[in-house]
């Protein structure tokens, strides 16, 4: 070998490595699919190379470390249906010298968290997959073992939903949160508040939704399998597991120092290309975070050319270098603005913000966010109209541009626009076809039955979004919340300091507008007070109920929706909160025995509403 390649060859582990410390501590900087990249790259120049023989180490030094009963190994990837044709082959090879016929994989969602074992008594992290690192004192702090503890290896991760309602303006990604909640002493607010509610969990691979298929079925309907499962999860994603589930094949295919030769990851891999940064744009968003969006230039992904693509905030550049001059590798996988990729070439100079580009007020930092901290800055107006519309759900025709033109009219309050009728639309330029379906649309939001709770939410309050307001609501009528103090939320379970002030202070900060919209009286469909339903003739009142599968009646929400109306606390996952477990098609045996042994009574969904009938 020359002193070229080995040079190369040092050059690549080294990125490989600082790119697994970035991954393993939170903060990710390249995709999964340009690592593996990376890693085939090492493996056609160094083969034998002791870094692919390995798995990826993680390092929790203050931890005390546990040598693990059984190797947690990585998992062998595929990207193309051709490399799972690969690994089928492998497996059908040996299952003919075992004599066996008709081999079943078992497909599962691949969760993007932070792995771990738990066998009841020691929690542990993956470690170097020999040796990883006690965590017991995570479920001191709030981390919810999904179906008890003692069900081994699975992920810690946080809900996608909750992520996307209160945690997105202050950390990149879920993971980010989970491994300072792992390895810190001291958790920050936002991620206390997520334990509060119960957002946080540890979630085993055996109580995931699955899929069992031949390996005809596997190979031939790969992506349709994996978009099926992947909408049944609300955590955060990676790609799907397929595994056989034969145990004596199991046991003949083995395992490398790296992987289960039993088991694959399968995974979308996007279309990747190279350009330049040639500007940066910066956009406000509704609670102040300004995000930069790239320039750059023209290239062609996935049959579309590409101008911009995203950055998730203002530390990526500062930390990543990405400014004008930067070459970068971006990828696109179905989104319709692509992400970065890796940083190929850093900026000589990065020019970061200091005042908001909407309305000129002096930025701050929280976290790795710009933030401006004018409530009533232009583009947050813009931006919380165009939520109120998209929440509240019941009426059309209010998009960005007819948003961007009504406040720069001056129609920059909801109160504003709602008192307009169609001659109001027709002076402020829209044309007479438009105005009329404006004008309508208001009639028909103020007119067309809600939710109270989808009202509330609608409001845009920090830290106040679906769940929060139907909890809030629970305890409150609308028309008292405007006047609920901070010490009253704290009673709330789920409501800690920080989330019971900055919804206080966002109330206050809107109060009369809440008021002038209640006066324009809304047909809202109200929820009931838990003080009331403790009295309501109704069998599961104050009773906490999951719905799972494919229900005949209507959707999981209406459903939902039916029950909380009932005096029911509806639940997402089972715990020992639960009372019953209400089941439609498609559901696992794992999960209702799951639900057995923590004492949850299941049910059918015909035993149900027998149940739930006369009310």
């Amino acid at each position: 070998m020359s002193k070229v390649d080995q040079k190369n060859i040092e050059e690549l582990v080294k990125r490989l490595e600082k790119h697994n410390e970035d991954y393993r501590r939170g903060m990710p900087t390249i995709s999964d699919a340009r690592y593996d990249e990376l890693t085939e790259q090492l493996r056609e120049l160094a083969p034998d190379h002791s870094f692919l023989g390995n798995v990826e180490p993680e390092n929790f030094s203050e931890k005390v470390e546990v040598r693990h009963p059984k190797p947690m190994l990585s998992t062998e990837k595929a990207y193309t249906v051709e490399e799972l044709e690969r690994f089928v082959a492998r497996v059908e090879k040996e299952a003919r010298v075992l004599g066996i016929r008709d081999v079943q994989y078992r497909v599962t969602p691949k969760l993007d968290g932070l792995a771990a074992r738990d066998d009841g008594k020691i929690f542990a992290t993956r470690g170097n997959g020999e040796v990883g690192y006690e965590i017991s004192s995570a479920f001191a702090k709030g981390i919810v073992p999904i179906g008890g503890r003692g069900l081994g290896v699975g992920e810690i991760v946080c809900s996608r939903d909750y992520f996307e309602e209160h945690l997105a303006e202050t950390f990149e990604h879920p993971r980010n949160m989970v491994v300072g909640i792992v390895t810190s002493d001291n958790v920050n607010e936002a991620s206390k508040q997520a334990l509060q509610d119960e957002a946080v969990r540890f979630v085993p691979y055996s109580t995931l939704p699955k899929k069992v298929v031949g390996s005809e079925e596997l190979v031939k309907n790969v992506w349709e399998i994996t978009d099926e499962l992947w909408s049944t999860s609300d955590y955060p994603l990676d790609g799907m597991v397929a595994e056989v589930m034969d145990s004596a094949l199991q046991d003949a295919l083995g395992a490398t120092a790296h992987h289960y030769r039993w088991q694959i990851a399968i995974k979308k891999k996007g279309e990747s290309a190279v350009t330049e940064v040639e500007g940066i744009r910066w956009q406000v968003g509704r609670m102040g975070a300004v995000t930069p969006v790239m320039e750059v230039k023209p290239v062609s992904v996935s049959g579309a050319t590409i101008r911009n693509v995203t950055a998730h905030n203002a530390g990526m550049l500062r930390d990543q270098s990405i400014g004008i001059g930067a070459v970068i590798r971006i990828i696109r996988s179905g989104e319709v603005i692509p992400k970065l990729e890796e940083v190929l070439k850093p900026a000589h100079e990065v020019e970061l913000l200091t005042h908001c580009p909407s309305c000129g007020a002096e930025l701050f930092w929280q976290n790795d966010f710009l933030k401006c901290p004018d409530f009533n800055c232009p583009a947050r107006v813009e931006q919380r109209l165009e939520y109120w519309f998209k929440t509240l759900g019941n009426a059309d025709w209010f998009g960005k541009k007819t948003i961007t033109k009504l406040v720069s009219a001056g129609r920059n309050s909801l109160e504003a626009v709602y008192t307009m009728g169609e001659e109001d639309f027709k002076k402020l330029g829209f044309g007479p076809v438009q105005s009329s379906n404006l004008a309508e649309a208001i009639y028909i939001s103020r007119t067309k039955e809600t939710d109270d709770w989808r009202f509330l939410a609608a409001f845009g309050i920090p830290d106040l979004g679906k769940a929060d307001s139907r909890k809030l609501l629970g305890h409150y009528k609308l028309e008292d919340v405007v006047n609920v103090k901070q010490e009253e939320l704290l009673d709330i379970h789920g409501f800690g300091d920080i989330t019971s002030h900055s919804v206080t202070e966002g109330i206050a900060a809107i109060k009369q507008t809440i008021l002038h919209m209640l006066n324009f009286d809304f047909n809202l469909r109200r929820t009931p007070l838990l003080k009331d339903t403790a009295e309501m003739d109704s069998p599961i009142a104050r009773k906490g109920i999951v719905f799972t599968g494919k229900m005949v009646q209507g959707t999981r929400e209406d459903m939902q929706a039916v029950a909380r109306r009932m005096g029911a606390k509806v639940q997402t996952s089972v715990s020992g909160k639960t009372d019953f477990l209400v089941c439609g098609s498609n559901v696992g045996a794992k999960k209702m025995e799951t639900a057995q042994s923590k004492g949850v009574k299941v049910m059918t969904e015909a035993e149900y509403m027998d149940m739930v009938s006369e009310n």
